[in-house]
């Protein structure tokens, strides 16, 4: 007897794999040369393009043909109740200022949910050649390859990721969080995609990664890539990962990196 929830992940993930190869495609090949700012959001250096728009409605199309009955919630903007208990949560350019600027690290991520529980995660970066996916309870992989967290460092040898927001006051209380940081770790990197940087946890080229002010466009995918791989993944002590504070790293690093980001305030501006 097929399992239904099996059949419904499988499905899923199917329709993810599909709508983010689309628009990756979209977004590499119809990137024009004097690509500009659209609209700001929560400030003047928090931008959308031209693409972020077009790319979402590309996508949101694609998923109101394959399940008309399902909801939505984009970044730029799609917001749909749906009535079959499936939620999906796309970012369709994740690193927009990379995109803006011709740098690589950007990505499309898409996130299946039912009643609150993400089932499947895809994350397509096109210039890196890469697509990291994972479905609940099956694993994480880049292509075709299984993807797995790296062993816990010594926390002294932890190259640790970090992302900064758009507002003033945040970016400066997250400079002096990173500047208790930097000296008590291997080095910081700061990528520039959340969704990208969660899936560097998972594929070990990171050894873990925090950051304030995520919306759930910007983690819902990378978070269940992260975990799958292997990754403990969390907010504030005993509180899931969220806008608050998201942390991922592997078993016996992620404990003493919340504790320290607790203690240095990493979740408040």
């Amino acid at each position: 007897m097929t399992d239904p929830l099996k059949a419904l992940k499988a499905e899923l993930l199917g329709v993810a794999l599909e709508a983010a190869h689309r628009a990756g495609a979209f977004l590499r090949d119809g990137r024009p040369d004097d690509l500009g700012v659209a609209a700001t959001k929560s400030s003047a250096v928090d931008v959308v393009t031209e693409m972020d728009i077009a790319s979402e409605k590309l996508i949101t199309d694609f998923l109101a043909e394959r399940r008309p009955g399902d909801g939505v919630l984009g970044e730029e903007g799609a917001s749909l109740a749906g009535s079959s208990g499936v939620q999906w949560v796309v970012d369709p350019i994740d690193g927009t200022v990379n995109y803006l600027y011709g740098r690589p690290d950007w990505c499309v991520s898409i996130a299946a949910r039912k009643d609150g529980e993400t089932l499947v995660g895809v994350v397509h970066a096109p210039v890196r050649g890469e697509t990291y996916r994972a479905v609940l309870g099956e694993g994480a992989f880049v292509g075709d390859r299984p993807a797995r967290v790296r062993p816990a460092p010594p926390f002294g040898q932890a190259l640790v990721g970090t992302g900064f927001g758009y507002l003033t006051e945040r970016r400066v209380r997250q400079a002096e969080v990173t500047r208790h940081l930097v000296p008590k770790v291997r080095d910081i990197r700061r990528g520039g995609s959340a969704a990208i940087d969660l899936c560097d946890v998972a594929l070990g080229r990171l050894d873990a990664y925090y950051e304030r002010g995520l919306n759930p466009w910007d983690f819902a995918a990378g978070d269940l890539v992260a975990r799958e791989a292997g990754a403990l993944t969390g907010g504030r002590p005993g509180e899931p990962l969220s806008g608050e504070l998201a942390i991922a790293a592997p078993p016996g690093l992620f404990e003493p990196l919340q504790g320290l980001l607790e203690d240095l305030g990493a979740w408040h501006d």
